[in-house]
């Protein structure tokens, strides 16, 4: 599949798997020779068999389609049986000089969706099925253009001699020359591969199809959509074309994948792939709910992943991080080029892994982030330390528990001043009950000058989440949502609930944005409780806290109960 998203990220995942290595049409057929050209072959035909293009002649296009027209590639892949695939999709880097974003951008179901709707799958013993429709974009019609802006490809070389060989009565006559070689010039009929816009019009097509048979789409993720069948709740969450289905009759299920087949599914695109039972692998994570009520987030493919390709030293250690972990030295060398582009590529992935169910390593990833411009050998090093305690961390599994669907909690918190341009940093942390299903960490982008300034900036950088995820639930059925944030900062509590009223000479400059905080609590929208510092799970994301306060909030994030 051409279209980039999560899974091409995981190396472990499935579909990934299957696949030794991927080469171009002229080098794969080098390497597979005969088997190499039938699967090309095979690619082409079942792409004429759907009408995924159809040929014009040159003297039919405008100049400008002709200009416009996209180069088709087709790649060749060995699959670890000794089978020989093909893909053929458009090269459709040059439509973005004249497409605009809105035109091209899909929507995709944001991971936090994707979480809390598990965590409430678990919790309300949910049967579960996640299916991938088949040839999605290549089951989706291309938007009808005028004379002038239709979507045109150009295809040339050994490919059109394989397009005449297969139907010669319908692609003869439209084979031209230029510079030497042979071209055909196509229409596009289809979502091909590699289009812009592909993953959107099958997108509109898809929520178009749902929408007929009764779901309606969460405004607050246009990839969640809900309907009540039987007076239960049914709930699919799609990604592109893999889904996720929930309702706690598995009859409903059945029912649904049968829709989707009668739908999707034919001989000549293939069949629905469904999956039902306890574990499933979905977009890069195994969603486990074996445990009665409880989500378990499972990494740990993507973890050994990790550390098999990690070319550093990957030592012992039970902690990522000590506590020198923001501090920077100036006088650390500067990476070579090679280390540099490894530091870059494992940062980007621990990003992804620490969203997914290891929040436990978002703080080091979260400082490592910022390195990333020019990292030197200190913060190669704090990367090695990262690693050695995933190898030594890479059997655990964050577990997720949702007390009451209506109920969501928040703590937030700052640590004053800890950077080295004196900058403080921002942490938060977001559950149903027990386990942390989203967080955040982050250096915040303006100097406070106290604590209790910091606190409310912290603030400030994730009201948009809080609310987000209060009208995500609502939208989810579940009227009447509570939201209970927690801070350890009474100063701060005090100005949060009365504004600016009860500023003092150290916190009255402060912007009035800072104070939108109270017209949600006078609204009543959230609620503000006091926690204790050492119950404070935010503390773990403001800072690199080691020692016996590391593993009891490590403990608490993560709801795995051993050191």
């Amino acid at each position: 599949m051409c279209h980039m998203n999560d899974k091409l990220l995981n190396p472990r995942n499935h579909k990934a798997q299957q696949f030794l290595q991927t080469y171009s049409l002229l080098s794969g057929l080098k390497k597979f020779g005969q088997k190499g050209r039938v699967a090309a072959i095979g690619e082409l035909k079942q792409l004429h068999d759907r009408v995924v293009f159809r040929p014009i002649r040159v003297s039919d296009l405008t100049p400008l389609e002709r200009k416009r027209a996209m180069e088709s590639l087709i790649f060749l892949s060995e699959k670890r049986d000794g089978t020989v695939k093909g893909r053929m999709c458009a090269n459709g880097s040059s439509q973005r000089s004249y497409m605009r974003r809105d035109e091209a951008a899909s929507p995709t179901a944001m991971t936090e969706s994707i979480l809390i709707t598990a965590t409430i799958d678990a919790k309300q013993k949910r049967d579960v099925m996640t299916s991938d429709i088949p040839n999605a974009f290549v089951q989706t019609d291309v938007d009808k253009h005028k004379i002038g802006e239709r979507i045109v490809m150009k295809i040339k070389g050994p490919m059109v001699d394989m397009l005449i060989e297969m139907a010669p009565e319908i692609y003869s006559d439209c084979v031209i020359e230029e510079n030497g070689r042979k071209v055909l010039y196509v229409m596009i009929l289809k979502a091909l591969y590699g289009m812009l816009q592909s993953s959107l019009l099958y997108y509109n097509k898809f929520r178009k199809d749902i929408e007929s048979i009764g779901f309606e789409v969460n405004p607050f993720d246009p990839c969640v959509a809900n309907r009540i069948v039987n007076g239960k709740q049914h709930t699919v969450v799609w990604h592109v074309d893999d889904l996720k289905s929930s309702h706690v009759d598995p009859k409903v299920n059945d029912e649904f994948l049968k829709w989707l087949e009668e739908k999707y599914a034919s001989d000549n695109v293939g069949k629905v792939k469904s999956v039902r039972g306890k574990r499933h692998d979905y977009l890069a994570m195994w969603l486990d709910f074996s445990e009665e009520g409880v989500l378990q987030i499972d990494m740990r493919p993507y973890v050994h992943s990790m550390i098999e390709d990690f070319s550093g030293t990957i030592g012992k250690s039970k902690q990522p991080w000590n506590e020198k972990l923001f501090r920077i030295d100036k006088k650390s060398n500067k990476l070579d080029e090679e280390r540099a582009k490894e530091f870059h590529t494992f940062v980007m992935k621990g990003m992804f892994l620490c969203k997914r169910g290891r929040q436990d390593i978002q703080t080091g990833i979260a400082f490592l982030a910022t390195r990333t411009n020019e990292p030197t050998e200190e913060d190669w090093n704090k990367l090695c330390k990262l690693m050695s305690y995933l190898k030594c961390t890479s059997e655990e599994v964050t577990r997720v528990e949702a007390d009451d669907e209506a109920r969501i909690y928040w703590w937030v918190d700052a640590s004053f001043s800890v950077h080295r341009d004196m900058k403080s940093h921002t942490g938060a942390v977001m559950s149903l009950g027990k386990g942390v299903i989203c967080s955040t960490s982050t250096k915040q982008k303006s100097n406070a000058r106290s604590s209790t300034e910091a606190e409310l900036i912290a603030m400030d950088d994730v009201i948009s989440k809080i609310l987000w995820t209060k009208r995500f639930l609502h939208h989810q059925g579940f009227k009447n949502v509570t939201t209970i944030i927690y801070r350890d900062n009474t100063s701060t509590m005090k100005l949060e609930t009365n504004g600016r009223e009860s500023a003092s000479k150290r916190t009255r400059h402060l912007d009035i944005k800072y104070f939108y905080i109270t017209d949600l609590v006078k609204r009543k929208e959230v609620q503000l409780e006091y926690c204790p510092t050492k119950l404070m799970m935010a503390d773990y994301m403001t800072k690199p806290v080691t020692g016996t306060t590391f593993y009891k909030l490590k403990r608490m994030i993560t709801n795995i109960h051993h050191d």
